[in-house]
C-alpha cells in the first residue's frame, strides 16, 4: 500500500496532495501542464522532498517531516521511468537494462537472467546489442521500461511514458503498455495530461488542478459524474452546477447557474446540484430554432476538431456562456457549411440533462 500525504510550495505555486493506492493498481495522475502532476512523482521517487507530509510504500517509512525521516532515492524500492527515458547513450539495451543490478552487486548471473527475462517480456530481446541511438521511440520506451521492471520495484513511477512517440506508435505501445502493466503486482502511479490515456490505464483517476485533487474515482465515476468544470471538460461533457431555480409554472424544473437558468427533466431537489449534457445531446442550427426548444445557446464556434480514429464526427466547441461542447457528423458539418467564428445556435433537450447531487 503506497500512502501519500504530501505538501511542497515553489515559488507561488503550492502543491498538497493526499491518496492512498494497493499493490497491482494503476493510479493515473491527470491534468494540465504545470498542474504538479511531475512534482508529484518527483516527491515519490525521492528527487525532492515535501516540506509537510509522509510517504511510505508497503509499511516503509521513506519521507515524514514529523520524525524528520528522509530516504535518498537510491534506497527507496522504486523505479522511475521518466519523459525522455533517460537511457545512457554509450550502453547497449543490455547494458541499460542491467545497470541497476550491477549497481546494487547483484550476482552476473543473477543479473543476466534478469536482464534476459525483462528483455523478453518488453520485446526487445532482440534488440539487446544496439545502442538508444539505433532505436525507434517505441523501443526506447520498452527498453526504458525493463530497466526499471527488472528491479521488481514496490513502487513503478511511470511520467507521460507515450508522450515521446509518434501517434501511430503511440497507439500501438498503449496496448502492450497496458496488458503489461495489468500483470504486474506492485502499485504503479501513471502522470498523464491526456483524458484518454486516464481512462484506458486508470483503475483509479486523480484529477489534478493547480496543486490540489479536485476528483479522485474510478473511470465510469468520472466520466457520469463530474464535479468541476475542469474535470468534466476533460472527460469531455458539458457540466453546469446551481440550484433549483423558483417555480414559474411555466414547465418543467429548472436549474439556477451562474449562466442562466435550464430546462431539466426531473426535479433537482433542494441544495446544490450537477448537470451534465453529453456533446451527442447537443444540437447545432445556422438559425435560432422555432417551436418549444427548452435550451436554446447562441454563440461562434471557436473549434472544429474531428474525433478519432478517422474523423467520422466532429467536436464543436462553442463560445457560448458556459461554453458548450457539441459532436456532430462531419455529414452534418458539411451540410450546413459550418466553420469556425461562424455564430451557431445550440439546444438540448430537458431529458437529455442528468442530474446528481
Amino acid at each position: 500500500m503506497l500512502v501519500s500525504r504530501i505538501a511542497k510550495r515553489r515559488g507561488r505555486f503550492e502543491l498538497d496532495v493526499e491518496f492512498t493506492a494497493a499493490a497491482g493498481s494503476t493510479t493515473v495522475i491527470v491534468g494540465e501542464s504545470g498542474a504538479g502532476k511531475t512534482s508529484i512523482l518527483r516527491l515519490l521517487a525521492g528527487l525532492d522532498f515535501p516540506d509537510r507530509g509522509l510517504i511510505s510504500v508497503g509499511g516503509a517509512v521513506y519521507a515524514d517531516t514529523e520524525s524528520e525521516t528522509a530516504v535518498p532515492a537510491w534506497q527507496r524500492d522504486i523505479a522511475y521511468v521518466p519523459q525522455d527515458y533517460a537511457l545512457f547513450p554509450h550502453l547497449s539495451v543490455w547494458g541499460n537494462v542491467a545497470f541497476g543490478l550491477e549497481a546494487l552487486r547483484v550476482s552476473s548471473r543473477d543479473t543476466g537472467a534478469r536482464v534476459e527475462e525483462a528483455l523478453g517480456r518488453a520485446g526487445i530481446l532482440p534488440l539487446r546489442d544496439r545502442r538508444p541511438a539505433q532505436l525507434s521511440g517505441g523501443q526506447q520506451q520498452r527498453t526504458a521500461l525493463a530497466r526499471a521492471l527488472v528491479l521488481n520495484p514496490s513502487l513503478l513511477l511511470l511520467d507521460e511514458p507515450l508522450s515521446a512517440l509518434d501517434l501511430q506508435t503511440r497507439r500501438t505501445v498503449r496496448t502492450e503498455l497496458r496488458e503489461l502493466l495489468r500483470g504486474l503486482s506492485c502499485i504503479t502511479v501513471y502522470v498523464t495530461h491526456s483524458p484518454l490515456e486516464a481512462l484506458v490505464f486508470g483503475s483509479r483517476i486523480l484529477v489534478v488542478d493547480q496543486g490540489r485533487i479536485s476528483q479522485a474515482g474510478s473511470r465510469d465515476e468520472l466520466l457520469r459524474s463530474p464535479r468541476s468544470r475542469f474535470v468534466a471538460e476533460l472527460m469531455g461533457t458539458n457540466l453546469f452546477i446551481g440550484q433549483r431555480a423558483a417555480d414559474d409554472g411555466a414547465g418543467s424544473p429548472r436549474v439556477r447557474t451562474p449562466d442562466g437558468e435550464i430546462s431539466v427533466g426531473d426535479d433537482p431537489g433542494d441544495g446544490e446540484v450537477f448537470a451534465t449534457v453529453s456533446p451527442r445531446e447537443v444540437t447545432l442550427h445556422r438559425d435560432r430554432p422555432e417551436g418549444s426548444a427548452q435550451n436554446v445557446f447562441c454563440g461562434p464556434i471557436l473549434e472544429l476538431v474531428p474525433e478519432p480514429p478517422g474523423g467520422e464526427r466532429l467536436r464543436v466547441v462553442l463560445g457560448t456562456r458556459p461554453v458548450l461542447v457539441a459532436e456532430i457528423t462531419r455529414e452534418a458539418v458539411i451540410g450546413m457549411s459550418l466553420a469556425e467564428g461562424m455564430t451557431v445556435y445550440a439546444t438540448f433537450k430537458a431529458t437529455g440533462v442528468s442530474l446528481y447531487s
